[in-house]
């Protein structure tokens, strides 16, 4: 999803948003990422786009070694503290970036990226190509992305213009060699009410892809 045009700094965009409210987000990892996640052996990972930290707490909950990176310095402190008082600070790591401009180094055993989406300018088809190239041999991408608006907005409700993803579309920018393998592509519906309480869908896209070696 991109906005356009992308006239507002993102780190100021990003901190109003966070500092406007005592939490942002719900405190819970989102379900995509506890199902596809849940059976993979622990090992070292990286989220994009960590927010407050709910993803990564779970994860290092589960023994992962994970580095989460967001462009809000507020955001991360919460995540700091979100992760000390689930007792995993010690297998949490927090790192700021303008994904898009900055990118962390090394690789990991898995690389995710939930809603990794922007109303602001962000290069999200270099960003998740750094992801994919961030995945050690034998390790996982995860994706995660909204697929369109939720039903209860109308056909000239939106708050600004976007360009939403396709599962093949994602697939076709990645251009993944043959040493990948897909292991989940799907378009997932979910309830997704508005905010003032009427009932309604969203369609969410999951890719879990497996680089082999």
């Amino acid at each position: 999803m991109s906005a356009t045009p992308p006239t507002t700094d993102p780190t100021r965009f990003w901190e109003d948003r966070y500092r406007d409210s005592d939490r942002v987000w719900s405190g819970n990892p989102n379900p995509l990422l506890v199902r596809e996640a849940g059976d993979l052996t622990p090992g070292t990972a990286l989220e994009l786009g960590c927010g407050e930290g709910a993803d990564a707490v779970w994860l290092a909950g589960r023994g992962w070694h994970i580095t989460g990176v967001d462009i809000s310095a507020t955001a991360l402190r919460r995540a700091a503290a979100h992760a000390a008082a689930a007792g995993v600070a010690a297998r949490t790591a927090w790192q700021r970036h303008e994904l898009g401009v900055t990118f962390p180094e090394g690789t990991y055993d898995l690389v995710s990226a939930q809603f990794l989406q922007s109303p602001v300018a962000l290069d999200q088809d270099r960003v998740l190509r750094l992801a994919a190239e961030a995945v050690a041999p034998g390790g996982t991408l995860l994706l995660v992305l909204h697929g369109g608006w939720p039903s209860w907005q109308g056909e000239h409700d939106h708050p600004f213009d976007a360009v939403f993803p396709t599962l093949d579309g994602v697939l076709d920018q990645l251009a993944l060699p043959e040493t990948w393998r897909v292991v989940t592509r799907e378009a997932v519906e979910r309830p997704a009410p508005s905010p003032t309480g009427e009932p309604g869908t969203r369609v969410d896209l999951v890719w879990r892809l497996h680089r082999t070696v």
